[in-house]
């Protein structure tokens, strides 16, 4: 049967987890296990064949100054800058996810025909000098930057979250050679509401087959931050359908682009959603998202009848 790869740990959500505003540490667990508890399960194969960054690793994308903070939890201001309580147990989390989507990745990219999900986020708001909006380090800009020093392989990323990814755009000065790594063109960012978010995702998406048609792309990364739902505390976006409509045209399009460039790989991320009165409400759009990326990339049939419940703020 078909298989998503998807990457995970125990270790991924820290023991001691405080009572935080963002709930995103725990999510990696929460999801696999909403996960298990769906039809979606048998086409699951979890994959713990991962590790944390190095300091080393980190200093791609931050200052070392801002790196050894985190790492020593001193001073903590620096340490906790980015709006999540600093704990040993927590570096240690953090350091964890940031080496699962590096993992994701790379493993992607080396086989290309295998779908490889990295159930992440607090990534796309840190910047080089400290963390932001419950975002730690710019795994992805980690990621893209090792893989094309070391391979010469140039990413995109359709970043569906609700709120704009500053870390790639931040991140250009500090390490020029993501300008290659991710072209300006390839750091997608929907903007809009409803119909118009939805308009501007196709003007992208078309673009995006044009550029991997001509080989400017090598790998490409999905992150459908659940937080564009109009339901989630800091979305406002789409509503359900057409936030299911956004993914419909996300895999459409890359199966397209597979169907002419089998050696373009995509991994899948979660990034942001946000529901204190229903978690499940976030896990389950995560959830619909992967189905069709599991129906169009991964041959495992149509999954679109999946659904799960999404309810509305009382």
């Amino acid at each position: 049967m078909p298989k998503l790869t998807l990457l995970y740990r125990d270790e991924m959500v820290p023991a001691d987890e405080p009572a935080n505003y963002s709930t995103s540490p725990t999510k990696p667990r929460r999801f696999l296990e909403f996960l298990r508890q769906s039809p979606l399960w048998s086409h699951v194969n979890v994959s713990e064949d991962f590790a944390p960054l190095t300091r080393d690793q980190l200093l791609l994308a931050h200052e070392a100054r801002y790196v050894d903070a985190f790492m020593t939890g001193t001073p903590l201001a620096l340490a906790e800058s980015n709006g999540l309580r600093w704990s040993p147990a927590f570096r240690d989390s953090v350091l964890l996810t940031n080496g699962c989507l590096l993992a994701a990745i790379t493993a992607a990219a080396d086989h290309p025909e295998q779908l490889v999900m990295a159930p992440v986020s607090g990534f796309h708001h840190a910047r080089p000098s400290e963390g932001s909006g419950f975002c730690t380090f710019s795994g992805q800009v980690i990621a893209a930057v090792r893989l094309y020093r070391e391979r010469g392989l140039r990413g995109a990323w359709l970043d569906l979250d609700g709120h704009f990814g500053n870390s790639i755009e931040d991140t250009r000065r500090f390490a020029p050679d993501l300008n290659a790594a991710i072209a300006p063109w390839a750091n997608f960012n929907p903007s809009g509401s409803h119909q118009a978010y939805l308009s501007d995702l196709g003007d992208k998406l078309a673009d995006l087959a044009g550029r991997a048609a001509a080989g400017e792309v090598d790998y490409i990364c999905v992150a459908h931050g659940a937080d564009s739902h109009e339901w989630d505390q800091l979305g406002y976006q789409c509503s359900t359908d057409e936030w299911l409509q956004a993914a419909e045209m996300v895999y459409q399009t890359l199966a397209a682009i597979r169907r002419d460039r089998a050696q373009i790989s995509v991994t899948l991320a979660l990034f942001g959603g946000y529901r204190d009165d229903h978690p499940a409400s976030v896990l389950g759009l995560h959830a619909m998202d992967t189905a069709l990326a599991l129906g169009h990339l991964a041959g495992a049939g149509d999954l679109s009848g999946y659904r799960a419940e999404v309810r509305s703020p009382r």
